[in-house]
């Protein structure tokens, strides 16, 4: 095996799943100046893990998410750029069941990227659906670290049971999991609280990653019955959620204002202080810079606690991926 260099993690991460995709986020081609503006802020504040996934962008943008990355990150030169990792989520499609056809769909995301893949990601698992077939998907990513093709190796959607097992298959190749990343906030505790994944995650020496730890903006406090929704799927969902997420959203809004934080701010940090890497959407630079200041502070054991305990009372949360096993 070839020696691998160090793949450097950040306190927070940027999500990339609304740059290509016109379905939830609206993406719009005229953006792509925002978002490199949004790379660079993030970059240049030492946010500089950038997740994506080969199948992120909407019909014909399918892979734009991968392209727009590999485009920013070769044009963005100061501080912080040796530190710039790009993690690839690669979907378990049907048609991709051999440890091949894994290799082929990385090289396909350096392609699109214009550079090599520091972080490669199982985007699901499909244990629930077809075990069968996760055997060469996975013997590819390991091939793919073997072969010093990249930096590390991740998994998304994972529950404990699974998550060991993936560990024991690859410890007897000598490949270590890098990162696990699960939908976890406020609103989707699910995954530390009753799966226990932290713990896990500690003792194997695996990094948590939290997606969505804005529960797709209904803990930016934005939105509410007098303000309008987002349209589409993400306004159905507000509706249903919303009216028993208002205790949650009171709490965080009182916490904020003592902290002269936004509410965003609070609910990202509260990820942190649990020892996961929060990876929050951008679309704009004003986002951006709301999520910058998540960090370079933390919120205390009363605040924490208290956080925890309406978040646990909450009626509604937020529906878990359909994928995530247990």
């Amino acid at each position: 095996m070839q020696s691998q260099p160090e793949l450097f993690l950040p306190q927070m991460g940027c999500g990339t799943w609304a740059w290509g995709n016109q379905l939830l986020w609206g993406y719009d081609e005229s953006m792509d100046d925002q978002l490199q503006a949004v790379f660079n802020l993030c970059v240049s504040h030492g946010v500089t893990l950038f997740d994506t996934g080969d199948s992120y962008g909407t019909g014909r943008l399918q892979g734009r998410s991968e392209l727009l990355l590999g485009k920013f990150s070769r044009t963005y030169q100061g501080v912080n750029q040796e530190h710039i990792c790009i993690a690839t989520k690669l979907a378990a499609y049907p048609w991709r069941w051999t440890r091949q056809s894994m290799i082929q769909a990385c090289n396909a995301s350096a392609r699109r990227l214009g550079r090599n893949v520091d972080l490669v990601q199982m985007h699901w698992s499909t244990a629930n659906y077809a075990p069968w077939q996760e055997e060469g998907l996975l013997d590819g990513l390991a091939d793919l670290y073997e072969q010093g093709v990249v930096k590390g190796v991740g998994l998304s959607n994972y529950g404990t049971k699974r998550l060991r097992r993936v560990h024991q298959k690859f410890a007897a190749r000598g490949v270590p999991i890098k990162t696990l990343q699960v939908q976890y906030s406020l609103l989707s505790t699910y995954p530390v609280t009753e799966l226990g994944l932290k713990a896990v995650c500690d003792e194997l020496g695996i990094q948590l990653i939290a997606y969505s730890p804005l529960a797709l903006g209904i803990l930016t406090g934005k939105y509410s019955e007098n303000n309008p929704y987002p349209k589409g799927i993400r306004g159905l969902l507000f509706r249903q959620l919303l009216p028993g997420a208002r205790s949650l959203l009171t709490c965080l809004q009182a916490i904020a204002t003592s902290r002269n934080k936004t509410m965003s701010q609070v609910a990202i940090n509260w990820c942190i202080c649990k020892g996961t890497i929060p990876i929050p959407g951008a679309k704009s630079v004003t986002q951006a810079q709301d999520n910058l200041g998540a960090l370079g502070w933390q919120l205390d054991a009363g605040e924490i606690a208290e956080l925890d305990q309406v978040a646990a009372r909450t009626d509604k949360k937020m529906v878990q991926n359909i994928f995530q096993t247990k």
